[in-house]
């Protein structure tokens, strides 16, 4: 997705013009806006092997260890609860703190134990309440990623999971595309009314796609590699050859016109003087461009945050991810240290007793 080798595609005001005309200007502000939405692309695209690696080797350790250091809290308090010098309040108080704590874990790591403190302390029974909850909550992750249950996938790696959820995802657009077409088919067959609108509609997108062609046939006759006698030039072309085929086949205008210019097939004068006309097709291909690739933009982050565990409250661009797993593993860490610092005073029955006489004092 590398574009630092193409030049920029911008008109500038031919001689003795004062200034750009209404079409230019919409030429250069839709290519401002394609270069802005393509550079965002690149850079979730550089910046996500670098996620993934912290995610992998820094995050998921930690919280492997605080899940750890927080069943080792759990065993503690419920072996503290039979001592004898805890009177009935903090008995109680210390019951609920070890319902509260196991109530999380069990949700966190799959402890026989830890589910049988809970349902102790909690006086309830742990799957009894899952059953209700699913009766009642809407479908979960699985159940809308078309994950069967008992799936033996490993989805205990991000990238496992991120290719599932690009499939299913992919599978909706397409799922959704067919659907579009299935309607463009029934307007065909409506009054003669929509249908002579789908005529024009038709027409404008083939005239559409004839601007394309044309600006690719110049390029596939300057380019073609099998006229080129010089061995470095004819690589040379076949490189750029293959670039312009994978543009023309995205009906990507703006890399054809940039790959033109690369070439000086195109010069900038020609450029500056393209038809009214001709700029209106271009604009109008250039403004598709840009839906398809805010589209684009949508499923790498919608993808991102599934993948992940992101919340839609969460902003989500790679401005800000880097910096928030950044935040989060400090706050790991800080948890971590703070809780195997609790583990060590509440081996001393008196200092628990202490910190459940704080907690009632502070109303919990």
């Amino acid at each position: 997705m590398n574009k630092a080798s193409e030049q920029a595609v911008n008109i500038v005001a031919g001689l003795g013009e004062a200034k750009l005309s209404k079409g230019q200007e919409t030429f250069n502000a839709l290519t401002g806006q394609i270069e802005e939405r393509r550079a965002r692309l690149l850079i979730w695209e550089e910046m996500r092997p670098t996620f993934q690696k912290k995610y992998v080797d820094v995050l998921l350790p930690l919280q492997r260890e605080s899940t750890d250091l927080q069943v080792k809290m759990v065993h503690l308090l419920n072996d503290a609860f039979d001592n004898k010098s805890l009177t009935k309040g903090e008995r109680r108080a210390l019951s609920d703190l070890i319902a509260e704590m196991a109530g999380r874990l069990v949700d966190a790591c799959d402890d026989v134990a830890v589910k049988a403190i809970y349902n102790m302390h909690s006086r309830s029974d742990y799957d009894s309440e899952t059953v209700v909850e699913l009766d009642v909550e809407s479908p979960t992750p699985d159940a809308v990623l078309g994950i069967e249950a008992g799936d033996d996938g490993d989805f205990d790696s991000p990238d496992e999971l991120l290719r599932r959820l690009d499939a299913e995802i992919q599978a909706r657009d397409d799922a959704r595309e067919r659907a579009k077409e299935a309607r463009r088919a029934a307007r065909k067959q409506s009054s003669p009314k929509k249908r002579a609108a789908q005529t024009l509609q038709d027409s404008a997108q083939a005239e559409l796609s004839k601007s394309i062609r044309q600006v690719y046939r110049k390029l596939a006759s300057a380019l073609h590699p099998d006229r080129e006698l010089d061995t470095q030039e004819r690589l040379r072309k076949t490189a750029l050859m293959q670039r312009a085929n994978l543009a023309y086949k995205k009906k990507d205008l703006l890399t054809l016109l940039a790959l033109q210019l690369e070439l000086e097939h195109i010069t900038q004068q020609a450029l500056s003087g393209i038809s009214e006309d001709r700029l209106q097709h271009y604009n109008k291909i250039l403004q598709e461009q840009i839906g398809e690739l805010d589209e684009e933009i949508q499923h790498v982050e919608r993808g991102f945050r599934q993948a992940y565990g992101i919340p839609p409250s969460t902003d989500v661009s790679p401005d800000t991810v880097l910096r928030s797993l950044q935040k989060e593993v400090v706050m790991l860490q800080r948890y971590i240290s703070d809780l195997a610092g609790s583990l060590r005073l509440f081996e001393d029955i008196e200092r628990l007793k202490d910190s459940l006489g704080q907690m009632k004092r502070m109303g919990r």
